[in-house]
This record gives C-alpha cells, structure tokens and sequence, in this order.
C-alpha cells in the first residue's frame, strides 16, 4: 500500500477542503434559476405576448438568472476537475466538456427569450408572430437538451468518479445513477413524438438527479470531501509524478 508522509498530506487537505467548499457554493448556485419556472409563465403560454404591453421584467430577472446558471456550470467543472483527474483524467476531462456544453445551451435558451423580448418593444407587430414561435421552440428545446439530456451524462461521468473515489458518500452518486436514465430516456421520448416534454420519466428523473446535485452542494459545504479518499488520490497522485512516496 502507498502511504504519504503525514507532514506532506496537510497542504493538499487544505487546498481540497477549498475546492470543495468552492464547488459545493457552485453547485448550489446551479438551483436559483427554479423561480424561471413562474417568471417565463407569460412568454411562454401566451402566443401574443410578442405583440403585447408587456412586462418584460420577469422575463429578464428569468434570464439573468439562468446566466448565473450557466457560470455556476463550467465553475463546478473548472473547480473540480484538478481533484477528479487523479482517479480518471478522461472522464474528468469528459465531465468538463458536457458542464461546458450544458452552459452553453442554457445561453442559446435565454439568447432566444431576450430575442422575443427584443423584437416586443422594438414593436415589431404581428409580423413578428412566426419569429416568436420559432424562438420559443428554439428555447424549449435547448431546455430540453441543455437542462434535461447532458446534465443526465454529467451525472453518470461525475458519479462515477465520486463513487469510485469515495470522495463522497457513495448514496450519493447512486441518486444520479438512478436518475440519469430516466433523463436519456423521457428526452429520446420527446424526440420520437412518444410524449411531451413533462412525463413521468422526466419528472422522476429530474427528482433524483436534483437529489444527487443539490445533496452534493450541501455536502462539500458543510463536510467536504472524505480526507482518507482525498490522501489516496494524492497518494496515487504523487507516485505517477515521480515525487517522494513511501
């Protein structure tokens, strides 16, 4: 068994519980955009609402929030890809390019609110009807791919580093493994027609996977990583990169 000088172990437990700490506060970040789910009611169930008086204001706090989203996304795959690499650096590399590319539907989805939002008080008319209806289409399925599909793929990559790592308590990662097929399968439902975006499936899989994301958040918060897992990884670590190990 490889073992660490104890006097070598401090400054990486320290730094970890940083890290931790640091995408704990991310990946609670990742829940402020619920309120979206009142605050586009108007865009979305209105198909007039190009044409109309307004307000914008909940359509725009909805958006900005989904901004905060987004960040808080590559935040948690930039902060927590130094720790993951050490168990899997191609998952963990595979992890941070679907956290990238679910922020970047998130922006394509508020891209096309803010559009409608534009083009209403530029007072573009009924022209401007089809537009509305084809950036809300657009939205709904960037909702649907960048909220519901990758975030599904984030969990199975993520999961599996954590619970083979044991950096957490491994209940946790089983949450997304339970949810993550539901995701995959309730959106290869709605791309066949079998249903509409809301469906059983989806619903208890976006259960489980919050159960796994937000109990995560509140974990690294308040716990931190598990500091026997944290010293093998730097164990492991350490004797790939030529250091002193003994």
């Amino acid at each position: 068994m490889i073992t660490v000088d104890p006097g070598t172990a401090k400054a990486p437990l320290v730094s970890h519980r940083s890290t931790s700490l640091a995408a704990g506060v991310l990946y609670l970040l990742t829940f402020v955009s619920i309120p979206t789910l009142f605050l586009y009611d108007r865009v979305k169930t209105d198909p007039a609402y190009i044409t109309g008086p307004g307000p914008d204001t909940s359509v725009v706090v909805g958006g900005l929030l989904e901004v905060i989203v987004a960040l808080a996304c590559i935040g948690t795959g930039v902060v927590l890809y130094p720790v993951v690499k050490q168990q899997n650096q191609g998952v963990a590399l595979g992890f941070v390019g679907t956290r990238i590319l679910e922020a970047g539907a998130i922006f394509a989805g508020v891209v096309a609110l803010m559009s409608i939002v534009t083009l209403r008080q530029a007072g573009a008319g009924e022209d401007a009807l089809i537009t509305g209806q084809a950036l809300l289409a657009q939205h709904a399925w960037t909702t649907l791919l960048g909220q519901g599909l990758i975030p599904a793929f984030n969990a199975l990559l993520l999961g599996s580093l954590m619970y083979k790592s044991r950096l957490l308590p491994r209940i946790l990662p089983v949450f997304g493994f339970i949810g993550a097929p539901l995701l995959i399968a309730g959106a290869v439902g709605v791309l066949f027609g079998l249903w509409g975006p809301v469906s059983p499936l989806t619903g208890f899989g976006a259960l489980f996977l919050a159960i796994w994301e937000f109990g995560m958040g509140i974990w690294l918060v308040a716990k931190g990583f598990n500091p026997d897992a944290v010293t093998m990884l730097t164990a492991k670590g350490t004797s790939t990169g030529g250091g002193t190990v003994r």
